[in-house]
């Protein structure tokens, strides 16, 4: 068909539809039509492609679905369509929070300048891949040691106020608050509400276990949710969350799901619960038991303490009864009797020791005197000394006019050699 076009005059500006976008200037602009037309058919020779995310938004208008996918490991989301003939081809329990691939192809909307993605295909991540990738995780952080059972805080033994994370009027909530209530009535509890699921699970759970873990009255955390299909629970698997409560200074009990789900925040908490309201039986003592036992510690001790003084009486008794603590006066007058003989015989040993030696020194005496020039001198005989006590026993040694002492029984005599008596002693 041919189109005849009404010639430009030299100088005039062409209408904005005749400009094509890539030759659009501030003189001769493009036309917002002719910008989208462009874009549509640029975006129209893209083939459909498979794209792995999470659903974050499903809204079902017109048996038509308008929803939003989001990449698993960042922010980046895309806006899909899912039309009504295609529904029919899908899964009908797709939601919220499930993690799927889907066949999808851009388009662009000129009316609106809206682009989006219009699926063709959707299904469900098989099960076993997500598996497979959490079971990677595990081993690697595992290996890491975030497993070890040494690094894993004790539980105090009576929390004085617990912190808990789970979904806003949920019966994980009621479960946790009921059984620790009954159990323990004066219990506290300061409650963080996040998304159990869904993209908002993780990010929400982070910013309340930081800021219950921040919390200095907060002695214990539970982080509780309810039974799910393991769909549900890939957020508590999360390696954000996982390393999270691996380097939380605050003891962590996880309670997620029933006793079958064990997604990796189970390995890495410091106590597992296998449901909520196990999660609240095992922080919190039961107030009857401690009673209890503490009523049988009291009959124990008291036990105890009475077959300890019922011993010692009898004990008592039995050293009273006997004799020598019953009628001790006889006692004391034998053992008296035994003490007055010993001291006579010590006496009489003494005594007869004492003449013996007494006697011994008489001899003694008596023979030294015998031997002793005293005894000499004593029958009428004299010593003479020379100067310097030599004896004399020679008149020859004693020249005339030598100095003599002369000694006698009682005394002694000052003289000289041949000469008389000069003093005498």
């Amino acid at each position: 068909m041919t189109v005849f076009e009404a010639s430009l005059a030299d100088g005039a500006t062409p209408p904005a539809d005749a400009v094509a976008p890539r030759d659009s200037t501030a003189d001769a602009p493009t036309s917002v039509a002719r910008l989208n037309g462009t874009i549509r058919d640029f975006v129209a020779r893209w083939n459909t492609v498979w794209v792995e995310g999470e659903i974050t938004s499903w809204n079902v208008r017109g048996g038509n679905v308008f929803g939003r996918l989001k990449d698993t490991q960042s922010d980046a989301q895309i806006s899909i369509r899912v039309w009504s003939s295609v529904r029919g081809r899908i899964p009908a329990d797709l939601s919220v929070g499930d993690h799927v691939v889907a066949a999808v192809k851009a388009d662009y909307f000129v009316k609106a300048g809206d682009f989006s993605f219009t699926v063709s295909s959707m299904k469900h991540v098989g099960l076993g891949d997500q598996l497979e990738r959490l079971e990677k995780l595990r081993a690697q952080l595992r290996q890491e040691g975030l497993f070890d059972p040494a690094r894993k805080k004790q539980l105090p033994f009576l929390p004085h106020v617990i912190g808990l994370i789970t979904g806003e009027r949920s019966d994980a909530e009621k479960d946790v608050h009921r059984n620790a209530e009954l159990r323990w009535p004066q219990v506290r509890f300061r409650t963080r509400y996040a998304a159990v699921q869904g993209d908002r699970c993780v990010p929400e759970t982070l910013a309340a276990l930081a800021a219950l873990d921040a919390d200095p009255e907060v002695d214990v955390i539970i982080i509780a949710r309810g039974g799910g299909d393991p769909q549900t629970l890939l957020g508590f698997s999360d390696e954000r969350l996982v390393r999270a409560v691996a380097a939380a200074s605050t003891p962590i009990v996880s309670a997620i799901g029933h006793e079958n789900d064990h997604p990796l925040l189970d390995d890495v908490a410091d106590l597992r619960a296998s449901t909520p309201t196990d999660a609240a039986k095992r922080v919190v003592p039961d107030v009857g038991e401690q009673r209890a036992q503490i009523a049988q510690l009291r009959a124990r001790a008291t036990s105890r303490l009475t077959q300890r003084i019922t011993h010692d009486i009898a004990q008592l008794e039995q050293l009273r009864s006997r004799p020598v603590l019953r009628s001790p006066d006889p006692i004391i007058a034998e053992r008296a009797q035994e003490l007055w003989l010993l001291q006579a015989r010590g006496r009489d040993t003494i005594g007869r020791q004492l003449d013996a030696a007494s006697r011994h020194t008489s001899e003694l005496r008596a023979s030294l005197r015998a031997l002793s020039p005293a005894a000499t001198l004593a029958r009428g005989y004299a010593i003479a000394h020379l100067e310097g006590g030599v004896i004399l026993r020679d008149a020859a040694d004693a020249p005339a006019g030598s100095a003599l002492t002369i000694t006698v029984d009682r005394g002694s005599l000052a003289a000289r050699s041949e000469g008389e008596i000069a003093e005498a002693g």
